[in-house]
């Protein structure tokens, strides 16, 4: 029996495909931790092997893309300099597998897609950490979190986050009804559940400013093109008056108070400048992609130790800047911090621009996520991070929507070249 190319790789036409897909990926994701290699095999068994069905298709040309690849590369050079040239190699050769992945995806999914396989993916991960997950006490707050089936509350916590953001989206940008609207509302409580039993700050006002965000973006787009302009930037010189003010005014620490949170975000701050004093001392370049929390160092064992990481695993600073210029210096916080802001402007461009866009509506919401998190957390600083495979899978999408603008670009000029010959 013969199946048909296009219900593997053809975006719009793949849905039994692509939808289990992004679920099980985001299952991988989530868990790769818990059940090692096999998770991680299983998820390049779904992207891979589609390379096989249509080469030309699934993989395209590269040129347009080379720029994503730059942090990649860059995290892979970063090998003849490293303080542990092993671990450097092995987690440069995962990310680019992982950014490898992710463009994979680009080619064959659309968003609606995504959205709808992200959707599933937040059911499965929120489920099993339901019905497996326990309560973990915090040393450093003196309280007791839940974490589902992860080692972290913000683990928990950002699954929780696009649990409610996809769901938003399938409803309210997709208009899905009857058994999708169903499942995202299913999603929708058991993800508000998590947050709230997981008392994790991060996830619960990155969330709600999300959605927000999202909704506010609703009435934006009932105006006119050059109207939405005006009212973008306007919004967003308030939104930062309104910030800088809520710092100086103590309303952040009023915020973070509700959450049993002071204003050092439970020890962060100290983390922080440890972590710009390690970075201090190779500006430049790094130590080499992951090559700072290894065993046997003495600055990552004694700060194991302050921070009661018996594991001696699993930590950072928590803050994908900070992180990366520890690794890679200034040179890499440069190449993703342009990566993160390329991808942000231009799907925010293409949102205010286009008379409709529901792709870059969800784009966006999930590039603010990240950017707001990235100074918290290191989503998309890891391979097999559900952070990473979205943020490439975004910027990806971006350049794929320009080649679309040439080449249509071009067929205009030659059918108006048409005409007058």
């Amino acid at each position: 029996m013969r199946i048909a190319k296009s219900l593997l790789i053809k975006p719009g036409e793949n849905e039994l495909y692509a939808i289990p897909a992004v679920a099980l990926s985001l299952f991988c994701f989530a868990y790769s931790i818990r059940f090692g290699q096999v998770a991680i095999l299983f998820y390049y068994a779904l992207w891979l092997p589609l390379v096989a069905v249509n080469y030309r298709k699934v993989l395209g040309s590269y040129s347009r893309f080379i720029w994503l690849f730059a942090f990649a590369a860059f995290a892979f050079l970063s090998v003849f300099w490293s303080a542990v040239p092993s671990v450097s190699l092995r987690a440069s050769i995962q990310y680019l597998t992982q950014v490898i992945c992710a463009l994979i995806a680009v080619r064959v999914l659309d968003v609606r897609t995504l959205t709808l396989g992200s959707v599933a993916g937040a059911a499965i991960v929120l489920l099993y950490s339901i019905l497996f997950g326990y309560y973990e006490y915090d040393v450093l707050d003196g309280t007791y979190s839940f974490v589902g089936a992860f080692a972290s509350k913000n683990q928990l916590g950002v699954y929780a986050s696009l649990g409610i953001i996809f769901a938003f989206a399938a409803v309210f940008i997709y208009g899905e009804r009857r058994l999708w609207m169903m499942a995202s509302g299913v999603v929708g409580l058991m993800a508000a559940y998590c947050l709230l039993a997981s008392q994790s700050a991060t996830s619960v006002i990155t969330t709600a400013a999300i959605v927000a965000l999202l909704i506010g973006f609703r009435i934006v787009l009932m105006l006119s093109p050059q109207q939405r302009k005006l009212l973008v930037v306007g919004g967003g010189v308030a939104a930062v008056i309104l910030v800088v003010a809520g710092v100086y005014l103590g309303a952040i620490d009023a915020v973070l108070g509700i959450f049993g949170k002071d204003s050092t975000l439970t020890g962060r701050t100290y983390l922080w400048q440890q972590g710009i004093a390690a970075a201090a001392q190779n500006p430049a370049i790094g130590i080499g992609y992951q090559a700072y929390w290894v065993q046997g160092f003495a600055e990552p064992e004694r700060l194991w130790k302050e921070f009661f990481i018996a594991s001696r695993a699993g930590f950072h600073f928590h803050n994908t800047y900070i992180e990366t210029a520890v690794e890679l210096g200034l040179i890499g916080v440069l190449i993703l911090a342009v990566t993160i802001i390329a991808t942000l402007w231009g799907h925010l461009r293409r949102l205010i621009e286009d008379v409709r866009n529901d792709e870059s509506y969800v784009l966006f919401g999930i590039t603010v996520l990240l950017l707001i998190r990235s100074f918290v957390e290191i989503d998309v600083l890891t391979p097999y991070n559900v952070g990473t495979f979205l943020l490439y899978f975004s910027a990806g999408k971006l350049v794929g929507a320009r080649q679309r603008s040439a080449m249509a670009g071009l067929q205009r000029y030659q059918s108006a070249a048409t005409v007058r010959s």
